[in-house]
């Protein structure tokens, strides 16, 4: 690990000022994600910015019936809280589907959001990844890919998003709260969050540097049956081969999205209408222009038969 200074943030605004000022910069908090990265020299900040003191580690009703979770409310409590486990079920099931306990008890909501994808090639700093290093090429095509996007890539990336509490989050319509270096504030659609790869791979959120998460606002409660299912090549702490975040309503509407297949999670609205025909003529909208490798072509089947089994868990 490289040299870094460290500095503890008194406000979100100064929090945000202070990584504007340095290119070389990161927010840290649980640190999941990021120290690992450090240690194989993946990310190399120069100075750490520690957010843990800014007390953004509430949920809150909001006025119009929802929640309101601070960016620093650990994985395990919010997956605990009484008011997610029964007004918001596929968030409480995605975050324990998420890691190991250990992790969870450090993870945070805003890092869980941010984090980097897992693609093998990414962390192997011997392999040319454009996601690392810009310009370099993409190992992965042409390679293993087997954990990889079927859809969504591009012929710079192919990686997926490694979050499970990412997935709920599409399906709910939540919504990100952000703090400027000069101390605006911005709401940001959580859909419009991730970006997808395209030429710049290694742009992956509509954040600027120095901008702060501060909280994610969940709407009013869609009701309904609401299921977390995912599929992994083990029993825990792997992540999703493939996932479905689903709310299921009495009269066979709802909403869909999905992990493990995409750069973001996965949600395409319009195939939401086909949720009263069934899981294939759902899947088959969801997965429209799909690209998969050989590696990977199995992922196309597994979203059918596990989204076919979600719905049918929804009518009980």
């Amino acid at each position: 690990m490289r040299p870094f200074t460290y500095e503890r943030a008194t406000s979100p605004a100064a929090a945000a000022a202070a990584v504007e000022r340095n290119p070389g910069a990161r927010f840290i908090a649980g640190g999941t994600n990021l120290l690992d990265l450090m240690k194989l020299e993946i990310e190399t900040p120069v100075q750490l910015v520690d957010v843990n003191g800014l007390k953004l580690d509430s949920v809150e009703p909001t006025p119009d019936g929802g929640l309101r979770i601070g960016a620093l409310v650990r994985n395990t409590d919010l997956a605990a809280d009484p008011r997610v486990r029964r007004d918001y079920g596929v968030l409480s099931r995605a975050l324990l589907a998420g890691a190991s306990g250990q992790l969870r008890n450090k993870a945070t909501t805003a890092g869980n959001l941010l984090q980097r994808t897992r693609c093998p090639y990414f962390y192997d700093t011997g392999q040319p990844c454009n996601k690392r290093q810009p310009g370099s090429g993409c190992a992965a095509i042409g390679g293993f890919s087997r954990q990889l996007a079927v859809i969504g890539g591009s012929d710079a990336c192919i990686a997926t998003h490694p979050s499970d509490m990412a997935v709920a989050m599409r399906a709910l319509d939540a919504t990100v709260e952000t703090v400027r270096p000069d101390g605006a504030v911005r709401t940001i659609p959580v859909a419009d969050l991730h970006r997808l790869p395209g030429d710049t791979p290694q742009i992956e959120t509509a954040l600027e540097h120095g901008e702060l998460i501060t909280a994610v606002a969940l709407p009013k409660p869609a009701g309904g049956a609401q299921i977390y299912r995912k599929v992994r090549d083990r029993a825990s702490y792997a992540f999703a081969l493939v996932s479905v975040a689903a709310i299921v309503q009495p009269d066979g509407s709802g909403r869909v999205a999905l992990g493990g297949v995409a750069p973001k999670p996965w949600r395409v609205e319009a195939a939401e209408a086909e949720m009263p025909r069934g899981a294939k003529a759902v899947a088959a909208r969801l997965l429209a222009g799909a690209k998969p490798t050989d590696d990977n072509a199995f992922k196309l089947p597994l979203v059918e038969r596990t989204l076919g089994a979600v719905l049918a868990e929804a009518k009980g």
